[in-house]
């Protein structure tokens, strides 16, 4: 572990500009969109989160890595985001169940982290300036070569990422005694969702991306589960196909962020990249059916265009965000589907929309 001599790191964005800081230890270059999250904790869960796969994470959070690493604390199998920006790095950790420090597991995974970063001032940008490409270097690579491969790097526009971190093979979740049978359609699903699921008395069947609405329905599902995941939603042209499958069906489905969008696309409402995004657990949302206001976790940088959506024959909004009146979720008016673009599995996150589960367990109810 290296706790001395640290080398200078650079972060640089798209746009040229530079910010300066240290290497934890992990030599390389790494690249992605930078983004931020507000969390204050759940740090791991956010780094396993298969929808910032692609993305350079800049944490507000001053402090990083004070309470080590759980095994029981990850969304997937691996640690999703490019690379990581903080401030303080902490090689030592303090919690009694922690299982090892935050520099070992990046180690292992090989991820490239740059710390001592003015971080409030990377997050001031960035609001300004938008979400933008960047690169972190923790090796003496010269900018100007730095520079060059950054010109490379695919805007996430346009990109389609769900492929990337999707199931290649069906997996099954929960009791096969349960009440109820889901097929779930991995975009980049995270544990917890599975987890909400499943002691609510479903057993799921977790499908690869792009499988077809009839492998889907051969599993003979009491209703229709669409995940969150990475990337734009516009190219997942099969999915969306898929979706409007599950939507005649007219048995119960919930879409999760990318699924939410999905829902959306089929529905011909389209989608948008957002300037920067939401990423955090305080995002506040009112909940228009019930009047009540939630506090919740977010983590998309695009969303469903709610001109188009409130012009809808056959959707209606159920949720805006109340910083910006973004859409935060929709449901269809003749058919039991419904969705929402933040977390209400959390993980981390406040728990006050993990009613949602209950409302989808209610919906099979009512159709069975």
């Amino acid at each position: 572990m290296k706790y001395t001599t640290r080398p200078q790191a650079i972060l640089l964005l798209a746009d040229g500009t530079i910010f300066y800081g240290k290497s934890i230890g992990i030599s390389g270059t790494t690249f992605g969109e930078v983004c931020f999250n507000t969390g204050m904790t759940g740090y791991q869960e956010i780094f396993t989160d298969p929808s910032y796969f692609g993305q350079i994470m800049v944490a507000t959070n001053p402090h990083i890595g004070n309470y080590g690493v759980n095994a029981n604390e990850v969304e997937s199998e691996k640690i999703m985001i490019s690379g990581l920006v903080c401030k303080n790095f902490s090689f030592n950790h303090s919690r009694p169940d922690s299982e090892s420090n935050l520099y070992d597991y990046f180690e292992k995974q090989n991820l490239i982290c740059i710390s001592d970063v003015d971080t409030r001032a990377l997050v001031s940008y960035i609001r300004d300036n938008g979400a933008q490409n960047a690169v972190i270097s923790t090796d003496g690579t010269s900018i100007e070569n730095l520079k060059k491969q950054l010109a490379n790097v695919p805007n996430m526009k346009g990109l389609e990422l769900a492929s990337k971190v999707s199931t290649k093979e069906p997996y099954f979740f929960g009791n096969e005694d349960a009440t109820f049978k889901i097929s779930a359609l991995d975009l980049g699903i995270k544990r917890n969702i599975l987890r909400n699921l499943a002691k609510r008395d479903c057993y799921i069947k977790v499908f690869p991306y792009n499988t077809t609405y009839q492998v889907l329905e051969a599993f003979n599902p009491d209703g229709y589960f669409l995940s969150n995941g990475p990337g734009d939603p516009e190219p997942l042209e099969q999915v969306q196909e898929t979706a409007k499958q599950m939507i005649a069906s007219n048995k119960p489905i919930f879409g999760i962020c990318l699924g939410h969008q999905i829902i959306g696309l089929a529905n011909g409402i389209s989608t948008y990249k957002m300037f920067n995004g939401h990423r955090g657990i305080n995002h506040p949302v009112m909940n228009v059916l019930s009047g009540k206001g939630e506090i919740t976790s977010q983590n998309h940088g695009f969303a469903v265009n709610r001109e188009e959506l409130e012009n809808s024959q056959d959707l209606e909004i159920t949720h805006y965000h109340i910083n910006d009146n973004t859409v935060a979720g929709m449901r269809m008016k003749s058919k039991n589907c419904f969705s929402v673009q933040y977390h209400p599995e959390a993980s981390p996150g406040p728990h006050d929309s993990s009613y949602l589960f209950d409302e989808f367990i209610q919906l099979l109810k009512n159709s069975n």
